[in-house]
């Protein structure tokens, strides 16, 4: 029971200084958007933002690189000292727009570093170091009279597990070796950047997987990989299924709609990992400034909001450290069945 309240009171004293904070903006006057706060942390930024000292901004400014749409200049700068003619326009969110000579505006081609970039750079940079060291380890040791421990022996057991349970029984022994590279790369990357995006401090804190952009992107190769290397049978299928002959000719009823799914299986994959990732990090943000508004409410209404916001928060990274895993797990494996479907004689063989 001691240990109870002394934990109760040291959070009550973690939480004053929001009482303060909350207190100062009161006094000058600012209104908490919460709506405003979490799309403003959600969206991507020219600048990392670190943390708000005595209303000044703490942040690192990024390498921004445009395009003239009408000199045809490149710049190279950071968003504080834009060439002129050149500006941030909020009305399209704070992407940097080009005043044309005529008066009208326009996007310049913007090739800038990010935040998301960034973030995306710095995992790419942490999962080709992981995957190196690891393959120095094999290359060094002879794996079947040493078993791997430790880090490298985690490793092996989280791609055995992926190679294993999810693209061997999708894609069959014929043509698991031809994509698990692809499907290993896929889950990683969306684990690590999910994982990152729940630190609270640089090099976190950036929701990648939230950014349809990139949910998008990855929704696309996996479409370019499963219509690319599909076979005859997969086209087939596609355009002359085995159905009555009414339903194909004259009317194409069948092919359409089998061309249609082609669409829409990247788009279920897009939209499913965009909006889960997007409503995590949303409540998490929303449970956050409750613990803000709570204090402009009185004292009374500060303490007992924080105590149920910070329960909350350690609920929901709790929950999010599950849903970054299986996110991961659940985009892969959808990818391993649709490019399985590109190999029809595989299902075939099951069937049988």
């Amino acid at each position: 029971m001691k240990k109870v309240l002394t934990s109760i009171v040291l959070l009550l004293f973690a939480l004053l200084p929001f009482k303060a904070y909350a207190s100062e903006g009161a006094q000058e006057g600012k209104e908490l958007n919460i709506p405003e706060i979490v799309l403003e942390h959600l969206a991507d930024s020219y600048e990392w933002h670190i943390a708000t000292y005595e209303g000044k901004s703490i942040h690192i400014s990024l390498p921004v690189i445009i395009r003239s749409s009408q000199t045809k200049d490149w710049y190279i700068c950071t968003v504080e000292n834009l060439p002129e003619g050149f500006f941030i326009n909020p009305e399209h969110h704070n992407k940097i727009y080009e005043k044309m000579a005529d008066g009208t505006v326009e996007r310049p081609l913007d090739l800038s570093i990010t935040k998301v970039v960034a973030e995306i750079l710095i995992v790419v940079a942490i999962l080709l170091t992981v995957f190196c060291s690891c393959a120095r380890w094999y290359r060094k040791r002879d794996e079947i009279t040493e078993a791997p421990k430790g880090f490298v022996g985690a490793m092996e057991m989280l791609v055995m597990y992926i190679l294993d349970e999810v693209v061997k029984p999708a894609l069959g022994e014929k043509h698991y070796r031809k994509y698990a590279g692809y499907l290993l790369s896929i889950f990683f990357f969306i684990l690590v950047t999910n994982l990152m995006g729940l630190l609270p401090v640089l090099p976190g804190g950036v929701n990648v997987t939230g950014n349809i952009n990139i949910t998008l992107s990855l929704a696309v190769f996996t479409m370019i990989v499963i219509n690319v290397f599909g076979n005859r049978e997969y086209w087939k299928e596609v355009f002359w299924p085995e159905v009555p002959m009414f339903l194909k000719f004259p009317v194409p009823l069948m092919p359409l709609i089998e061309f249609f799914g082609i669409l829409t299986k990247p788009f279920a994959l897009m939209i499913r990992l965009f909006a889960n990732m997007m409503a995590g990090h949303a409540v998490m943000l929303s449970f956050t400034c409750v613990i803000f508004l709570g204090w402009t409410m009185g004292t009374g209404f500060g303490v007992g909001l924080n105590i149920f916001s910070v329960i909350m928060l350690l609920f929901m990274n709790a929950l999010e450290l599950l849903v970054a895993f299986v996110q991961a797990y659940v985009f892969t494996m959808l990818s391993a069945v649709f490019i399985g479907l590109a190999h029809k004689e595989h299902h075939q063989e099951q069937e049988a």
